[in-house]
């Protein structure tokens, strides 16, 4: 099993083959998809919502972030990891960004780091890969400014903002990023992107033109219900069986048909009778 990193991935972006990638937050989802096969696994910052409740990604901490990249990182022997760096990580000065960024590398023992922001994040952007932090950009719908967006809208439909993420992508790749998520962007504009950079294009609600595509784990499994993007490929309803299981073992319990013999431990009836003759008669 060979370890993905960034070159793995600029080569098969030279070979036409796309590149996957999902989200996770904990250890057994990140062992299952690194044995899936899963090239590119992100521990996001969209844990705030789908794990912790919520309701956009912008109470997220640094703590929060290296804890679950920790728990990742011991699930995962091929993938690349990329931690996403939260709100106020890394705009506040170039020095924070640094140090920032160096605690997900050597606390939360990620590969790479993501950032959201285009041509403005470049001089950070730059600052990270000279001293040797692998950095992965993020336009388009931004997350982490959705109240300067206005929202969680499509990004890039009009002539001026397309010309500004085509200006903001070549920005990210001349900054030295080794790949750039292109989210909620006009599927013809994200191709255009994918073919104008040299770097990889994940996209997630950008069409099929990307190198690549990522998706919120959560969202792919039926597991967060408060809200689904259009762009979001349900292939699983875990939400209804885990729904179902946990109704079945309270009616269970209820009904005292559980625990049965076979889920319980058993004492030898000398031991039992020496139990009863020192602590009184009584049966169980």
């Amino acid at each position: 099993m060979e370890k993905v990193t960034i070159h793995t991935l600029q080569a098969m972006k030279q070979r036409g083959e796309p590149i996957t990638a999902l989200t996770a937050y904990d250890y057994p989802t990140a062992l299952l998809m690194d044995q899936a096969g899963i090239d590119l696994i992100l521990i996001g910052d969209s844990l705030g919502m789908v794990v912790h409740g919520f309701e956009t990604t912008l109470p997220v901490t640094m703590e929060m972030m290296i804890l679950h990249c920790q728990a990742v990182r011991r699930g995962v022997k091929r993938a690349l990891l990329v931690g996403d760096m939260p709100f106020m990580s890394y705009q506040l000065s170039l020095e924070e960004a640094k140090r920032n960024a160096a605690r997900f590398l050597a606390e939360g023992g990620v590969d790479a780091v993501k950032l959201e922001g285009g041509e403005h994040m470049a001089p950070t952007i730059r600052a990270l890969v000279e001293i040797g932090i692998a950095v992965q950009g993020h336009i388009g719908l931004t997350p982490q400014s959705i109240s300067a967006l206005g929202g969680f809208k499509v990004q890039g439909k009009t002539l001026e903002a397309a010309r500004r993420l085509i200006a903001d992508a070549r920005a990210l790749e001349e900054a030295g990023v080794f790949s750039i998520v292109l989210e909620s962007v006009p599927a013809r504009l994200a191709a255009l992107i994918t073919r104008l950079v040299s770097v990889p294009t994940i996209g997630i609600g950008a069409g099929a033109g990307c190198d690549g595509q990522v998706l919120v784990t959560h969202d792919l499994l039926g597991l967060f219900d408060r809200f689904t993007p259009k762009f979001a490929k349900k292939y699983a309803d875990l939400a209804a069986v885990m729904r179902s299981a946990f109704q079945s073992y309270v009616a269970d319990v209820h009904a005292r048909a559980f625990p049965t013999e076979e889920h319980t431990f058993s004492i030898s009836d000398e031991v039992w009778a020496a139990i009863e003759q020192e602590f009184g008669g009584f049966s169980a």
